[in-house]
Protein backbone atom coordinates (compact mmCIF):
# COMPACT_ATOMS: atom_id res chain seq x y z
CA UNK A 1 0.00 0.00 0.00
CA UNK A 2 1.62 2.91 -1.05
CA UNK A 3 -0.22 5.90 0.72
CA UNK A 4 2.99 7.34 2.63
CA UNK A 5 4.49 7.94 -1.15
CA UNK A 6 1.45 10.02 -1.96
CA UNK A 7 1.95 11.90 1.07
CA UNK A 8 5.36 12.62 0.79
CA UNK A 9 4.63 13.88 -2.90
CA UNK A 10 1.68 15.76 -2.19
CA UNK A 11 3.84 17.47 0.72
CA UNK A 12 6.89 18.26 -2.00
CA UNK A 13 4.79 19.91 -4.00
CA UNK A 14 3.34 21.93 -1.10
CA UNK A 15 6.45 23.27 0.14
CA UNK A 16 7.22 24.68 -3.05
CA UNK A 17 3.77 26.85 -2.26
CA UNK A 18 3.92 30.85 -2.34
CA UNK A 19 2.65 30.14 1.43
CA UNK A 20 4.37 27.66 2.97
CA UNK A 21 6.84 28.90 4.90
CA UNK A 22 3.91 31.02 6.96
CA UNK A 23 2.12 27.92 6.79
CA UNK A 24 5.42 26.22 8.42
CA UNK A 25 5.25 29.22 11.14
CA UNK A 26 1.67 28.23 11.97
CA UNK A 27 2.48 24.94 12.38
CA UNK A 28 5.45 25.59 14.40
CA UNK A 29 3.76 27.87 16.85
CA UNK A 30 0.91 25.64 17.60
CA UNK A 31 3.03 22.64 17.66
CA UNK A 32 4.50 24.33 20.67
CA UNK A 33 1.69 24.94 22.73
CA UNK A 34 -0.73 21.91 21.64
CA UNK A 35 -0.68 20.67 17.81
CA UNK A 36 0.20 16.47 17.64
CA UNK A 37 2.68 16.86 14.34
CA UNK A 38 6.34 18.36 15.13
CA UNK A 39 7.27 21.24 12.65
CA UNK A 40 10.11 18.48 10.90
CA UNK A 41 7.43 17.21 7.99
CA UNK A 42 7.26 20.34 6.57
CA UNK A 43 10.61 21.33 7.15
CA UNK A 44 12.14 19.03 5.62
CA UNK A 45 10.38 18.67 1.97
CA UNK A 46 10.90 22.43 2.33
CA UNK A 47 14.39 22.43 2.52
CA UNK A 48 14.42 19.46 0.01
CA UNK A 49 12.31 21.52 -2.50
CA UNK A 50 14.46 24.63 -2.01
CA UNK A 51 17.97 23.99 -0.35
CA UNK A 52 18.65 27.57 -1.28
CA UNK A 53 16.28 28.80 1.68
CA UNK A 54 17.66 25.59 4.22
CA UNK A 55 18.76 28.55 6.94
CA UNK A 56 15.73 30.41 6.50
CA UNK A 57 13.30 28.07 6.82
CA UNK A 58 15.35 26.66 9.77
CA UNK A 59 15.84 30.54 11.46
CA UNK A 60 11.59 30.66 10.57
CA UNK A 61 10.64 27.12 12.37
CA UNK A 62 13.45 28.20 15.31
CA UNK A 63 12.15 31.55 16.34
CA UNK A 64 7.95 30.36 16.25
CA UNK A 65 9.01 27.85 17.95
CA UNK A 66 10.46 29.50 20.47
CA UNK A 67 7.42 32.39 20.37
CA UNK A 68 4.82 29.38 20.91
CA UNK A 69 6.78 28.12 23.52
CA UNK A 70 6.68 31.01 25.55
CA UNK A 71 2.83 31.51 25.14
CA UNK A 72 2.69 27.81 26.28
CA UNK A 73 4.75 29.34 29.26
CA UNK A 74 2.64 31.78 29.77
CA UNK A 75 -0.49 29.85 30.12
CA UNK A 76 0.74 27.32 32.36
CA UNK A 77 1.62 30.17 34.39
CA UNK A 78 -1.66 32.30 34.32
CA UNK A 79 -4.10 30.07 32.81
CA UNK A 80 -3.28 25.81 33.83
CA UNK A 81 -6.48 25.55 36.17
CA UNK A 82 -9.49 26.31 34.38
CA UNK A 83 -7.89 25.85 31.03
CA UNK A 84 -4.72 23.67 30.67
CA UNK A 85 -5.45 20.89 33.45
CA UNK A 86 -8.88 19.81 31.29
CA UNK A 87 -7.14 19.55 28.10
CA UNK A 88 -4.23 17.53 29.71
CA UNK A 89 -7.33 15.15 30.94
CA UNK A 90 -8.93 15.47 27.78
CA UNK A 91 -6.08 14.34 25.84
CA UNK A 92 -4.76 11.89 28.01
CA UNK A 93 -1.70 13.27 28.87
CA UNK A 94 -1.58 13.26 32.67
CA UNK A 95 0.75 10.67 33.31
CA UNK A 96 3.02 12.50 30.71
CA UNK A 97 2.53 15.76 32.38
CA UNK A 98 3.56 13.89 36.13
CA UNK A 99 6.64 12.99 33.99
CA UNK A 100 7.40 16.18 32.90
CA UNK A 101 7.06 17.78 36.56
CA UNK A 102 9.32 15.30 38.23
CA UNK A 103 11.73 15.43 35.40
CA UNK A 104 11.43 19.34 35.71
CA UNK A 105 12.11 19.01 39.63
CA UNK A 106 14.79 16.26 38.96
CA UNK A 107 16.69 18.35 36.30
CA UNK A 108 15.70 21.90 36.12
CA UNK A 109 16.31 24.11 32.58
CA UNK A 110 18.14 21.34 31.98
CA UNK A 111 14.81 19.15 30.98
CA UNK A 112 13.67 22.45 28.28
CA UNK A 113 16.91 21.98 26.36
CA UNK A 114 16.53 18.71 25.82
CA UNK A 115 12.49 18.28 25.18
CA UNK A 116 13.43 21.55 22.98
CA UNK A 117 16.13 19.00 20.47
CA UNK A 118 14.46 15.60 21.06
CA UNK A 119 11.32 14.48 19.92
CA UNK A 120 9.67 14.53 23.48
CA UNK A 121 6.81 16.54 23.34
CA UNK A 122 8.22 20.08 23.65
CA UNK A 123 4.29 21.19 24.53
CA UNK A 124 4.28 19.50 27.84
CA UNK A 125 7.24 21.02 28.87
CA UNK A 126 6.47 24.67 27.67
CA UNK A 127 3.36 24.36 29.83
CA UNK A 128 5.02 22.45 32.94
CA UNK A 129 7.61 25.50 32.62
CA UNK A 130 4.92 27.95 33.24
CA UNK A 131 3.23 26.11 35.70
CA UNK A 132 5.90 25.45 37.72
CA UNK A 133 6.63 28.87 38.20
CA UNK A 134 10.20 28.51 36.23
CA UNK A 135 11.97 31.48 35.86
CA UNK A 136 11.20 32.69 32.28
CA UNK A 137 14.84 33.84 31.08
CA UNK A 138 16.38 30.36 31.43
CA UNK A 139 13.51 28.75 30.45
CA UNK A 140 13.20 31.17 26.81
CA UNK A 141 17.34 30.43 26.54
CA UNK A 142 17.27 26.66 27.07
CA UNK A 143 14.56 26.57 24.40
CA UNK A 144 16.00 28.89 22.11
CA UNK A 145 19.11 26.75 21.50
CA UNK A 146 17.25 23.01 22.05
CA UNK A 147 14.89 24.11 19.08
CA UNK A 148 17.56 26.34 17.30
CA UNK A 149 19.89 22.92 17.56
CA UNK A 150 17.48 20.71 16.01
CA UNK A 151 15.76 23.09 13.40
CA UNK A 152 18.87 24.20 12.03
CA UNK A 153 20.57 19.83 11.90
CA UNK A 154 17.36 18.84 10.27
CA UNK A 155 17.96 21.55 7.72
CA UNK A 156 21.83 21.10 7.42
CA UNK A 157 21.32 17.24 7.14
CA UNK A 158 18.41 17.93 4.50
CA UNK A 159 20.48 20.23 2.41
CA UNK A 160 23.97 18.37 2.82
CA UNK A 161 21.63 15.26 1.80
CA UNK A 162 20.29 16.93 -1.32
CA UNK A 163 18.80 14.88 -4.17
CA UNK A 164 20.88 11.86 -3.61
CA UNK A 165 18.88 11.52 -0.12
CA UNK A 166 15.42 13.02 -1.55
CA UNK A 167 15.73 9.84 -3.44
CA UNK A 168 16.31 7.64 -1.48
CA UNK A 169 13.70 9.08 0.49
CA UNK A 170 11.33 8.71 -2.13
CA UNK A 171 12.43 4.97 -2.69
CA UNK A 172 11.97 3.94 1.05
CA UNK A 173 9.04 6.22 1.66
CA UNK A 174 6.36 3.62 1.93
CA UNK A 175 9.01 1.23 4.20
CA UNK A 176 10.29 4.28 6.65
CA UNK A 177 6.07 5.36 6.69
CA UNK A 178 4.71 1.60 7.81
CA UNK A 179 7.47 1.03 10.47
CA UNK A 180 6.89 4.41 12.00
CA UNK A 181 3.26 3.77 12.16
CA UNK A 182 4.40 -0.03 13.59
CA UNK A 183 6.62 1.49 16.09
CA UNK A 184 4.04 3.87 17.57
CA UNK A 185 1.27 1.16 17.98
CA UNK A 186 4.19 -0.91 19.37
CA UNK A 187 5.11 2.08 21.65
CA UNK A 188 1.89 2.93 22.29
CA UNK A 189 1.00 -0.43 23.93
CA UNK A 190 4.28 -1.08 25.75
CA UNK A 191 3.63 2.10 27.81
CA UNK A 192 0.06 1.60 28.41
Amino acid sequence: MKIFSSLYLWTLRWAEHQFAPRFLAALTFAESIFFPIPPDVLLAPMVLAKPEKAWYFASLTTIASILGGAVGYWLGYLMFEPWIQPLITDFGYQERFNTAIGWFNEWGVWVVFIAGFSPIPYKLFTVSAGFLHMAFLPFFIASAIGRGLRFFLVAGLIKWGGSPMEKKIRQWVDVLGWGIVVAIIIAYFALR
